[in-house]
């Protein structure tokens, strides 16, 4: 898929990129050494990864955000919301984010970031606990709902409109959907030259089950000009510097993405309120494309003659070059387009990296496959490096943009040390690319075959 090509405002500049680079294993694992019984054994250090920016991810932090009824405050008044001090950040707490499960990965605390280890994926349904956190800014530190309005407007709008949750929720029919969100940068850790940002790995993805209205209903309730071109939506947060003048982020999508039926203004995740770190009172949800086109904290949408240009709409964010390029190349502002689709891609849930298993029994081993707009029809596995495949047994999505199960069973030929590798192949019989797929400078859209290392006894 060759990317829309638009006109974006800077280049990004290579120099960013960090030098530090350390040796790690592109299988999924929790450390170099995995345990098999009293016995351990290495994994192979193979691919260079970027560091420099990954000194968090081994830190807990304690962040005070509760269930949110109406108008409440979410974070001690010393510091500002959204973030913990830099002193308890360098402490090894076991402390974790509020709400969330005690597994999840916190990448950054400023602003607060945090991945899903696999194993912790392997529910149908993904849990509020185990959602991934990405913010670009502060989460806001009151929330009023009973007071909470959306406005609708643009130069593309028919008329500028507003609408109460109450409005939304009384006026338009009511969806759910699982809509598969993935964070643009998932895996961006495994790219070599590294890329500045948050050093994802596997876990910045999720199918939770959302409700709300049709966002395509929405805005046909407000009137769309025939010359719309993008829909855009501001959000409640506010920027990292707390500069309420600056936006954290406001970015869009086509039109015609806009007005598919499974894109919704959502206030419930899994029949329950949105988790305020997730987005509450209200988000936009846009399965399938970067999960930074899913709006938090809803609380604008603005219907545009043009491509949207709000915050993180401008290269380098979000976007690739519209050709191939050479790993660690300086590129151009106007050589960068804008990510829509997410490639196809699968995760290996169960079993949990680095665990053993005995030679003479069938090996279990299932997860999840998703492909941007498209459905996934097979995913292979191997357990030789690729050069044998198996087809697993997949089941159909429940909707449109929701990842799709799919499971199987391996025998080993001898004991000792295996790699379990997953390979999804999209509607179009596009495949996942057993090594990392074309370099970019800000490391998105690694869609590599999963792996996780079994230890055969």
């Amino acid at each position: 898929m060759k990317p829309t090509q638009t006109k974006p405002e800077s280049a990004f500049s290579s120099a960013e990129h960090s030098s530090a680079i350390s040796y790690v294993s592109r299988t999924d694992f929790d450390s170099n050494t995995l345990s098999a019984g009293a016995s351990s054994f290495e994994a192979p250090a193979t691919t260079p990864i970027n560091n420099a920016h990954r000194g968090l991810s081994r830190r807990k932090f304690l962040l005070g955000l509760g269930a949110v009824t109406g108008a409440q405050t979410l974070l001690s008044p010393l510091l500002p919301s959204g973030m913990i001090s830099s002193a308890f950040a360098q402490t090894n707490s076991p402390s974790t984010i509020i709400g969330k499960s005690a597994g999840l990965v916190v990448l950054n605390d400023r602003p607060i970031n945090a991945e899903t280890p696999a194993h912790m994926l392997d529910d149908k349904i993904t849990s509020a606990e185990n959602m991934f956190v990405r913010n670009n800014g502060i989460p806001p530190s009151e929330i009023d709902v009973n007071n909470w309005v959306l406005t609708i407007e643009g130069e593309s709008a028919k008329q500028r409109k507003q609408y109460s949750l109450d409005d939304l929720k009384q006026k338009f029919t009511h969806h759910s959907y699982q809509l598969t969100l993935e964070c643009g940068g998932n895996g961006r850790a495994e790219f070599s030259p590294g890329a500045k940002g948050n050093q994802w790995t596997t876990g910045a993805v999720a199918c939770p089950k959302w409700t709300g209205v049709r966002l395509a209903d929405v805005l046909k309730d407000v009137g769309i000009k025939d010359d719309a071109v993008y829909i855009g939506y501001y959000g409640k947060d506010t920027h990292i510097s707390g500069d309420a003048s600056k936006e954290a982020i406001s970015r869009g999508v086509p039109i015609d993405k806009a007005l598919e039926h499974e894109n919704l203004i959502a206030w419930s995740m899994n029949d329950a309120d949105i988790p305020i770190m997730n987005g509450h009172p209200l988000r936009l949800v846009i399965g399938g494309w970067p999960a930074s086109t899913s709006g938090k904290w809803l609380e604008r949408i603005v219907i545009r003659d043009q491509v949207h240009d709000g915050a993180k709409m401008a290269a380098p964010a979000y976007r690739v070059p519209c050709e191939p390029v050479a790993p660690g190349s300086k590129v151009a502002a106007d050589d960068m387009c804008i990510i829509h689709a997410m490639p196809v891609k699968s995760l290996i849930t169960f079993p949990k990296s680095g665990e053993s298993h005995k030679q003479d029994e069938a090996f279990a081993v299932r997860g999840h496959a998703w492909a941007g707009d498209k459905a996934v029809s097979e995913v292979h596995i191997s357990v030789d490096f690729g050069q044998t495949w198996q087809q697993a047994k997949i089941e159909k999505p429940v909707n449109r943009n929701a990842w799709q199960h799919w499971q199987s069973e391996l025998n080993f030929p001898t004991k000792g040390y295996f790699e379990v590798w997953a390979k999804a192949t999209d509607s179009d019989g596009i495949s996942q690319p057993m090594i990392l797929p074309g370099w970019n400078p800000k490391g998105y859209l690694n869609n590599a075959c999963h792996r996780v290392a079994v230890q055969v006894v």
